[in-house]
């Protein structure tokens, strides 16, 4: 299949979301908080920036099933659903940090086939197909690849928080790995996933994901040479226990330590 005309779309879907979310950002917008076990901030941000990816999806594709963190499953009849996230990383977003983005991905009959990842502040639109992965800054494409030939012990590593490893087994997995890597950094959402595509980074990785946390990242990653598993045995495109290497030696190396 020719995958550049629903990647065009997909890539116009993030630049709508971007007019409507981008006004909230650093206005000490207004907070709600989702009832969860952590602080869970929303902002009329993260709404907007869903309705008008929803609008023109079923504008232009009314067959098509939709997954949205803010508005939650319209089903579709077609085999292909859109996986959102409007603002990955509402915690960021409400404390001026530009680390958050906008996540969108289409799945065909449940694998996840484009995935964009837009941070339009700083001027980053990442998006991958079953063809490649690409980087548009400002404007300016190029493709991405990662960080290849890369030891566990010289990998640079990221994860949102390691108080997110809830359970005594996940907690014990993400501390063997951050004594086993040389560097692990936090905060950066999906943020760190894209920059591991473009090979900055070496492992990215989150604890208790939703498709609409991961979906997009998939075809990002694994379009730039990368590879993504989980350490407790879940299928990457449900969610779950992610992580995601520069390599499928590295993801195996850092899998097995976990699991140690």
């Amino acid at each position: 299949m020719d995958w550049t005309e629903l990647t065009n779309f997909a890539v116009s879907l993030a630049r709508a979301s971007e007019a409507e979310i981008l006004p909230y950002f650093r206005r000490n917008t207004t907070i709600e908080v989702k009832p969860h076990v952590d602080w869970d901030p929303v902002t009329e941000g993260d709404r907007a920036g869903e309705r008008i990816i929803r609008k023109m999806i079923e504008e232009r594709f009314p067959d098509h099933g939709i997954n949205g963190e803010e508005y939650g499953i319209k089903k579709g009849k077609s085999g292909f659903t859109w996986v959102l996230d409007p603002i990955d990383g509402t915690r960021s977003f409400v404390c001026g940090m530009p680390t958050w983005a906008t996540l969108i991905a289409l799945y065909a009959e449940g694998k996840p086939v484009i995935g964009v990842v837009n941070q339009p502040f700083v001027g980053d639109l990442f998006y991958g197909n079953p063809g490649g992965a690409w980087n548009n800054y400002c404007g300016t494409i190029e493709p991405v690849r990662t960080r290849k030939d890369v030891k566990l012990a010289d990998a640079a590593a990221g994860t949102t928080a390691p108080e997110l490893y809830r359970s005594e087994r996940d907690q014990r997995a993400f501390q063997n790995l951050r004594k086993a890597v040389k560097l692990m950094r936090y905060g950066g959402d999906a943020y760190f996933f894209s920059v591991l595509a473009a090979g900055h980074l070496d492992i990215a990785m989150d604890a208790g994901l939703q498709p609409y946390d991961i979906g997009a990242l998939i075809p990002i990653i694994e379009g730039a040479g990368g590879a993504v598993g989980s350490w407790s045995g879940s299928l990457p495109a449900e969610g779950g226990n992610i992580i995601c290497a520069g390599s499928q030696a590295l993801l195996e190396a850092a899998i097995a330590v976990m699991t140690s």
